[in-house]
């Protein structure tokens, strides 16, 4: 098993190649060549780019996790959400190399989106974690991919922004969580109008299950030709 600090110089090797030759313009011998490391020892610790950058992703992760402010605990979630945010475009800041060959790769290839794409849900769940903003559930879910597509709005005009105080990037995320608000508030709006329909559905399919069959017997009490209780396959 390879150290920490050998896990951390594969991860560099692999962003600098990302930055200088784009994700399709290196392979995984090119990793491990700049890293120093041995082939074998790259296999067992990362098959493949996607786990380099899993790994990467999970390291910005932690890193913001880290840096939660306790003095945000009494602000509004949205007031949260946008520090934690900004919070983690800073700590991407050493990498925007990277970031933008990816986004170029992203965008050329749908495939590579989509794989991607599980990668930074994970991500912007924990987000949503450090902004105390509850990430568990339907709703949840809808709110970390959601999150995924905003945030990606805000990384292209970040790489663009040369101003120190990032005061286009801190108004393009301003703006897309008030459209985050917005239509969060639409689908909560719907989610209200259809609960009850939605129950209705559900006490009719189970009252049908719970129905005794034609023969006389419910599920729970007809039994298998052997006597034996129904199989769980």
């Amino acid at each position: 098993m390879a150290t920490a600090k050998t896990r951390q110089k594969i991860v560099a090797s692999f962003l600098s190649l990302l930055g200088d030759k784009g994700w399709h313009g290196f392979e995984m011998a090119d990793v491990a060549r700049d890293a120093g490391v041995k082939l074998s020892v790259l296999r067992a610790e990362f098959p493949g780019k996607t786990a380099c950058l899993r790994a990467f992703l999970s390291e910005i992760d932690q890193k913001v996790l880290d840096s939660i402010d306790p003095d945000m605990e009494g602000e509004p979630a949205r007031e949260r959400l946008f520090d934690v945010l900004m919070t983690r475009l800073d700590t991407l800041s050493p990498h925007k190399d990277a970031i933008r060959a990816l986004r170029k790769a992203v965008q050329r290839d749908p495939q590579l989106a989509l794989k991607l794409n599980r990668e930074a849900v994970t991500s912007q769940r924990w987000m949503l974690t450090a902004a105390g903003i509850p990430a568990n559930g339907p709703r949840a879910a809808v709110m970390s991919q959601a999150l995924v597509v905003a945030f990606a709005r805000v990384v292209d005009t970040w790489l663009d922004d040369e101003d120190p105080g990032l005061a286009r990037t801190m108004s393009a995320l301003a703006r897309q969580l008030d459209e985050g608000e917005v239509w969060m508030g639409r689908i909560d709006r719907v989610s209200s109008f259809l609960k009850p329909f939605l129950s209705k559905v559900r006490e009719r399919s189970g009252t049908r299950q719970d129905a005794p069959s034609p023969g006389g017997e419910g599920p729970e009490d007809a039994a298998s030709p052997s006597g034996a209780s129904p199989s769980a396959a």
